[in-house]
């Protein structure tokens, strides 16, 4: 306190001595609530970037770089602020699944598992499932973000000159129910390959591993997202209706396909495929870190990506790009995770 406050303050009536002197500090000290509260909101955002883990990182990187990208190119959107708006509500609810599942696994460090810790450990790492079907279905709004114009005749034209037909027109010919229903099953497999890899590494509690290939997931999704919002591709559904005969007939996975897309179909983002990079990206996870796994899924994820091609859905140069950003994925998430690896998890009094 400066020179005479105090004076000052002993001169007020002994009965409101304690509320005179709280107020006297703050007119002397003025800014000194200002300066705690910035200094409490920084100590609560390093403890929260403590729980984060590479997976985190990537999947916030995205979210911010996507939204600076839309505020740039909003002239191109009908609703750019709803847009940054629900991107923020993601990147929020992120945050909050990784402080409460951390003060989670704190408590039952000290406490043991109970249902509620064991409710939240299974959110903490079963979300990126979900943020990766959020961000895939946001490209339908996305798909024009820079470009206004469909880029297909180019991969049209790139798949003619290395065939010599259009793949997914010549295999129309060799098309039954039986068979088509065998690709669509093909096809279907892909909303495997990362839940059962995960579900392993998870039952088996191999935590940096199963952030290792949530990881690999997240960083060539990212890719992929980005390019499809630069380099807008329909899919031949679209940009090729009317080459074939007919449409494909066949039985309950042809079905279960046909209803699937109808509902969560997304027009454009079809290069590079996600399907195919989520797949590749998994598929070099089992290498990693189980090997058995990725001699089962190899066949299974062959068939699958000849599958978008007989399922008219991709180009083949669909299915090169998705190999390649699955590739990088894997590449790049590694890299991120010698530096970053599994979230940390710090005891629950400094959270």
């Amino acid at each position: 306190m400066e020179p005479g406050a105090r004076e000052a303050v002993m001169a007020l009536p002994r009965d409101n001595f304690g509320n005179v002197e709280r107020q006297a500090t703050r007119a002397v000290a003025p800014g000194a609530d200002w300066i705690q509260w910035v200094h409490m909101v920084r100590n609560v955002m390093a403890r929260t970037f403590l729980t984060l883990g590479a997976f985190e990182w990537v999947a916030l990187g995205y979210l911010a770089f996507s939204s600076v990208t839309i505020a740039i190119f909003s002239r191109n959107l009908a609703h750019p602020w709803k847009l940054i708006g629900v991107q923020a509500l993601v990147a929020t609810i992120i945050l909050v699944l990784s402080v409460v599942g951390a003060r989670a696994e704190a408590a039952a460090e000290s406490t043991g598992f109970t249902v509620t810790t064991q409710f939240w450990r299974f959110w903490r790492h079963w979300y990126p499932h979900l943020y990766f079907l959020f961000c895939f279905e946001e490209l339908a709004y996305l798909v024009h973000l820079v470009n206004p114009n469909w880029q297909d005749a180019k991969l049209i034209a790139f798949d003619h000159w290395m065939f010599g037909v259009h793949p997914s027109v010549w295999l129309e010919q060799f098309s039954t129910p039986l068979r088509n229903d065998f690709f669509q099953l093909a096809y279907l497999t892909y909303f495997v390959y990362l839940l059962a890899l995960g579900g392993i590494l998870y039952y088996r509690k191999e935590w940096n591993a199963y952030w290792s290939v949530m990881t690999y997931s997240a960083v060539g999704y990212a890719i992929g997202y980005v390019i499809a919002s630069v380099f807008p591709v329909e899919s031949p559904w679209f940009a090729m209706a009317g080459m074939w005969k007919g449409e494909l007939h066949g039985g309950p996975f042809t079905a279960t396909i046909n209803f699937i897309e109808h509902y969560g179909r997304v027009r454009g983002a079809a290069f590079p495929s996600e399907h195919v990079a989520g797949s590749v990206a998994a598929l070099w996870g089992a290498w990693r870190h189980k090997r058995w796994l990725f001699w089962v899924m190899l066949p299974l994820v062959l068939a699958m990506c000849v599958s978008t091609i007989w399922g008219r859905y991709h180009y083949v140069a669909d299915i090169f790009g998705g190999i390649i950003t699955g590739t990088l994925g894997f590449v790049i998430g590694s890299w991120i995770m010698k530096r970053r690896p599994a979230p940390a998890r710090p005891i629950a009094a400094e959270l």
